[in-house]
């Protein structure tokens, strides 16, 4: 794990990554988690994935952290998406996009796009609190034939997730951790 302050190896042009994000994405102030809990600080996933360099950045990143067995790249619905696509982009790994629910029309899918089953899915995301979205999605992903026993995240915000999502059979990896 490392530090969001932390200085990351990386071109001299392209600056300290860890800064660069907290940069464009931390904000202070009262915030609502997903968890129900409340934060001072938040890290706004958009304002790092909306940006093209960042976003490359943090995906090549990345790269070296994800298991040598994924077959297939599983972006959650919303943030999940553009860092899971910036990751294929980089890998050639194909992408499924996992929705909270099924879809009520067209295809009725819960996830889209490349085809999960018996294959080794590795669930992405972009900060994780609590890891509860990620393993409410590894349930609901697992009766459709996909292996999962990782997640990989941006941002670990360092609460209750790792511990979280090992109940669930999942070891959550990260890029950088909110300490």
């Amino acid at each position: 794990m490392r530090d969001l302050h932390a200085s990351l190896p990386r071109p001299a042009a392209e600056g300290d990554l860890s800064a660069r994000i907290r940069q464009a994405a931390h904000l202070t102030g009262e915030f609502l988690l997903r968890s129900g809990e409340t934060a001072t600080q938040f890290l706004d996933e958009y304002r790092f994935a909306a940006d093209p360099a960042l976003l490359d950045a943090a995906a090549r990143a990345m790269v070296p952290l994800i298991p040598p067995n994924t077959e297939v790249l599983a972006g959650l619905e919303l943030g999940g998406v553009p860092v899971a696509t910036a990751l294929s982009l980089h890998t050639g790994l194909p992408i499924a996009f996992i929705r909270k629910k099924a879809k009520i029309h067209g295809t009725c899918r819960l996830a889209e796009g490349a085809d999960i089953t018996g294959k080794h899915v590795l669930i992405i995301d972009a900060v994780v609190n609590t890891g509860g979205q990620i393993a409410l999605s590894a349930a609901d992903l697992r009766p459709l034939g996909a292996t999962i026993t990782h997640a990989l995240c941006v941002i670990d915000r360092g609460r209750t997730g790792r511990t979280n999502l090992a109940a669930h059979g999942v070891e959550l990896l990260n890029l950088l951790e909110l300490t």
